[in-house]
């Protein structure tokens, strides 16, 4: 081989250089954002970091809005709840589930509301609250957890319907003082019938979430 003659070059390698100039573009932009630095376990594959970081620049980035507002850009049309009737009340109520879903938004914990209670919620809280409206198909998933608010009711009711025996026996561990109704079953069924998120990987984020910054990722 004579001198002036060169190597071919390692596609891997420059693909490797490549990612961890990106990882590092993005990793100082979620600083920017105001994302607190965060560091990786070094078996943690560079594909793993560059997803992750990006999917936090896509959630830092996303304007606020309402569900109410989105769904309704959506040509979801959402009635004032004592302007329907029952039948009609429980078809909006399905086509506001499966809209939500086309969003990446799903809901939780509802079977202790009737149809009628569940859509006066909606309409008037739920749907209300102001959230990040992150990209559908970002990864990201966004759940609207009924008793989400975690207030003195909210955790009754959660503790009386959904709460398995471990975690009733670790919350009346923790607050002796709190009086732990007993387990009933919720009186609807309808969770296991409404349109479920995909399985992960993905990242996924409570609609009752904090704007703060307190949000979790997974």
């Amino acid at each position: 081989m004579s001198h002036d003659q060169q190597l071919p070059e390692d596609p891997l390698n420059l693909e490797s250089i490549d990612r961890q100039i990106r990882i590092n573009e993005l990793a100082e932009r979620a600083k920017d954002l105001g994302v607190s630095s965060m560091g990786f376990s070094e078996d943690c594959p560079p594909q793993t970091q560059e997803d992750f970081l990006s999917s936090i620049e896509v959630f830092e980035t996303a304007p606020i809005s309402t569900q109410f507002e989105q769904l309704t850009k959506d040509g979801c049309e959402l009635p004032p709840p004592d302007s329907l009737d029952d039948a009609a009340l429980h078809a909006k109520l399905w086509e506001i589930a499966n809209a939500l879903a086309e969003r990446d938004v799903y809901l939780e914990r509802t079977d202790h509301l009737s149809d009628r209670e569940l859509y006066e919620h909606l309409w008037h809280e739920s749907l209300r609250e102001e959230v990040r409206m992150l990209p559908r198909g970002s990864g990201w998933i966004n759940h609207i957890d009924i008793l989400g608010g975690c207030s003195e009711e909210d955790i009754q009711i959660s503790l009386r319907y959904y709460d398995d025996e471990e975690t009733r026996q670790h919350w009346a561990k923790d607050f002796p003082e709190d009086v732990i109704p007993p387990h009933e079953h919720p009186p609807f069924d309808r969770d296991r019938h409404l349109p479920q998120p995909p399985p992960p990987p993905l990242y996924e984020c409570d609609d009752n979430c904090d704007e703060s910054g307190d949000d979790d990722f997974q």
